[in-house]
């Protein structure tokens, strides 16, 4: 196996360009929106819309009228909108159906849709995703940190590094072995690693200090999540 990183969205916007059509990407925005995605489809929802921008979602909701609104920003909900970013508000999701408004992981998303496969990652499903990568197998594995802003987030090299730990005698890149050099650092103790990120610090300033916590689970559930055609799922 051969492993490389996109540890930047200013990596992540070439990656329209490169052939990935025999690559498994890995998409990880650990604070908050695949943690969200994971604890949502655990919990009952079938399948999440990524969306970049509220004219998006307001438009794909006329569409898909009975799917929640989520999305907020600096910890306000949008108007109109049923729920904003926690992964906390999606343990019992109203509906099997969400529309979910988050500009980097969006973006990272949509620019590994020629991949081969693209998976969903977080601290949360990080045993089943790693199982289900030994048992697919792929030859050519791409993890990809959505990041906060235009900068890399720590939390997301953090997760993609702690991939990296499970396949020690694959081929990684320099930007995948930057990844574990980053786990390495933290891997004892998640919690501070996600406190000390940009996004953490922005987190504890909005009083959210458990999604962090939520966040920083490892392995608490069993689910391998995928998103095929624009739509997230469980598989």
């Amino acid at each position: 196996m051969k492993i490389d990183a996109a540890i930047s969205p200013l990596e992540i916007d070439l990656l329209p360009e490169r052939d990935l059509s025999t690559t498994t990407a890995v998409v990880f925005d650990v604070l908050r929106a695949t943690s969200m995605m994971v604890t949502a489809l655990a919990n009952g929802a079938t399948e999440i819309h990524p969306v970049a921008s509220v004219p998006e979602a307001l438009e794909l909701k006329t569409r898909l009228p009975r799917a929640l609104l989520a999305g907020e920003r600096r910890g306000v909900r949008f108007d109109g909108f049923d729920l904003g970013n926690s992964p906390l508000d999606y343990r019992k999701p109203d509906s099997e159906a969400i529309i979910s408004l988050t500009s980097n992981c969006a973006a990272a998303l949509r620019a590994c849709e020629n991949a081969g496969r693209v998976l969903v990652g977080s601290l949360l499903n990080m045993g089943a995703l790693v199982g289900h990568l030994k048992e697919d197998e792929p030859g050519n594995l791409l993890l990809v940190c959505a990041g906060t802003a235009r900068e890399p987030a720590v939390e997301d090299l953090f997760a993609a590094g702690m991939v990296c730990s499970n396949f020690k005698q694959a081929v990684m890149s320099d930007a995948a072995k930057i990844a574990a050099s980053v786990f390495r650092r933290y891997q004892e103790d998640p919690m501070h690693c996600l406190h000390e990120s940009r996004r953490g610090r922005t987190l504890m300033e909005d009083n959210q200090r458990e999604d962090l916590r939520w966040c920083a689970h490892r392995s608490l559930y069993a689910v391998v999540v995928e998103m095929r055609d624009g739509v997230v799922f469980k598989i």
